[in-house]
């Protein structure tokens, strides 16, 4: 996979309907890494905007788009996700991932015009190499990070724009792991800044108790979380959903696994020029 950059690719790619007397063109800016582009499609395709091809997946393109709602003209900006939101002055609607919202200053819930069901296949994992999963470093932040104290903690400060999905959530300890010799261990982990970082600082104090520190190192693109873990400079790390990391695996040869699914983010699409669905067809 090409390595993500913060600046705007220049392709526009044009969908046009079959009907006659189409409206003005409208602008969607859209993640362009495989499979946030193609859950943004998804999320068009549930509400009726558009149809995919049957075959076109979880890494969808606008190359998938098969029609869309009679009288509209789509065009889609295809963004680097984190960039989405600097973007949505210029383009009738943006769909974007709740980090990056929340990092904008957006409520998801209140402010997203569209919004993913809590249900998603998108969970957010803490991950590590593979061949790291059963060390007792990786069972205690599993533990940690599944606690109760995180589970209440993401639900409580996210309000359903972050959704914990922990179905049997810890103490926050794993009771096969030997904690006393674990003291005075520092365990790695490179994450996303929002919500990522904020829900591990919840976990590093259940760590802290037991002796271990859990150093966080803030990123801010989605490449180099999985580089620094596949090359072995940080233990694990936590800011990507598993289709992403599947899809990461198979395009660059890494090796990265989840050993604890945490959150879902509901990805929305957001007003830009326009302020409401109309444009869309949906009233």
């Amino acid at each position: 996979m090409k390595k993500l950059i913060a600046v705007i690719l220049s392709v526009l790619i044009v969908l046009t309907a079959a009907a006659a007397g189409l409206a003005d063109t409208i602008t969607i800016a859209v993640p362009n890494d495989p499979t946030n582009e193609g859950r943004a499609l998804l999320l068009l395709q549930t509400a009726g905007v558009l149809t995919l091809s049957e075959d076109a997946g979880i890494t969808a393109t606008a190359a998938d788009v098969v029609s869309v709602k009679d009288g509209i003209e789509l065009q889609f900006s295809e963004v680097e996700a984190a960039m989405v939101p600097n973007v949505l002055q210029d383009v009738d609607y943006a769909i974007i991932n709740n980090n990056y919202a929340l990092d904008a200053g957006f409520n998801p819930v209140k402010d997203s015009l569209i919004i993913e069901s809590a249900e998603s296949p998108y969970v957010n994992v803490v991950c590590v190499k593979e061949g790291n999963e059963n060390p007792p470093a990786a069972k205690a932040l599993a533990a940690a990070v599944l606690s109760q104290q995180v589970f209440d903690y993401i639900n409580a400060t996210y309000d359903g724009a972050a959704v914990a999905v922990a179905e049997n959530p810890t103490d926050g300890y794993d009771p096969e792991v030997d904690y006393d010799a674990l003291n005075g261990t520092v365990i790695t982990i490179a994450c996303s800044p929002t919500p990522h970082a904020a829900i591990l600082k919840v976990a590093a104090e259940i760590l802290a108790a037991k002796g271990i520190t859990l150093e966080i190192t803030e990123l801010q693109d989605y490449v180099t979380p999985n580089t620094v873990v596949e090359d072995g400079d940080i233990f694990a790390n936590y800011f990507a959903h598993i289709p992403y990391q599947e899809n990461f695996n198979a395009e660059n040869g890494t090796h990265i696994v989840s050993i604890a699914g945490v959150h879902v983010e509901p990805m929305g699409l957001y007003g830009g020029k326009q302020t409401d669905l109309a444009a869309l067809g949906i009233q």
